[in-house]
């Protein structure tokens, strides 16, 4: 059997990229966005990670960009045709919001925000549609941090999946799977549905039950 064999330099894990063709992957050398954050404000060292892409069935490998020090990228994201990629620069205290080229060879500045715009970095992800950076604490909080700002309390056991407008999907999971509908920027639970909540490729939502 013939292999393709790609030299990722270390990044040996892919995940699906919804509603795309595309994959990506990332080292962990400082752990994930919140480790690195807590070993940067202890005083350590970070060792910055790198954020790769691969497109089946091309053996290439592609890295729009690259971090420098003291930066360290979070999970990318695909929305409105572009993929944009999370990054965090804790030396100037910036959240970074890069748009990928259609080529995938480089990246430019879409949104750059302060970093005291969050508490910390814990759950600091991107999520669509629209694109939409948000944050779920320690305090039981979701925050929407960008492109508007707000937030509202929500069981400890829910992860939002996706937004569709003004509704945020979230996935519960205490003693059985559901599916929770909240109003942005309300926090009012529109829907809830027993079930499992699953991104197809085509970035159609299925629910299995």
């Amino acid at each position: 059997m013939d292999y393709k064999r790609i030299d990722a330099h270390g990044v040996n894990y892919l995940e699906r990229m919804d509603g795309t063709d595309w994959q990506w992957g990332s080292d962990y050398t400082s752990g994930d966005l919140y480790e690195a954050e807590e070993l940067f404000r202890d005083g350590h060292p970070i060792k910055k990670n790198r954020l790769v892409f691969v497109r089946c069935p091309e053996p290439r490998l592609y890295e729009p960009i690259s971090a420098r020090e003291g930066q360290y990228f979070g999970r990318p994201c695909f929305a409105d045709g572009h993929i944009f990629i999370l990054l965090v620069d804790f030396p100037q205290k910036d959240i970074l919001i890069y748009r990928c080229a259609a080529d995938m060879e480089s990246a430019e500045v879409h949104v750059r925000l302060p970093l005291g715009a969050v508490p910390d970095c814990y759950n600091l992800m991107l999520h669509t549609a629209p694109l939409t950076l948000t944050r779920q604490g320690h305090e039981n909080t979701f925050q929407v941090v960008w492109p508007e700002q707000g937030s509202f309390a929500i069981d400890p056991s829910e992860s939002l999946d996706s937004r569709d407008g003004d509704r945020l999907i979230f996935s519960k999971c205490d003693y059985r799977e559901e599916v929770v509908v909240r109003r942005y920027p309300t926090g009012e639970v529109l829907e809830r549905a027993n079930g499992t909540l699953m991104t197809m490729p085509d970035g159609q939502k299925w629910i299995f039950t």
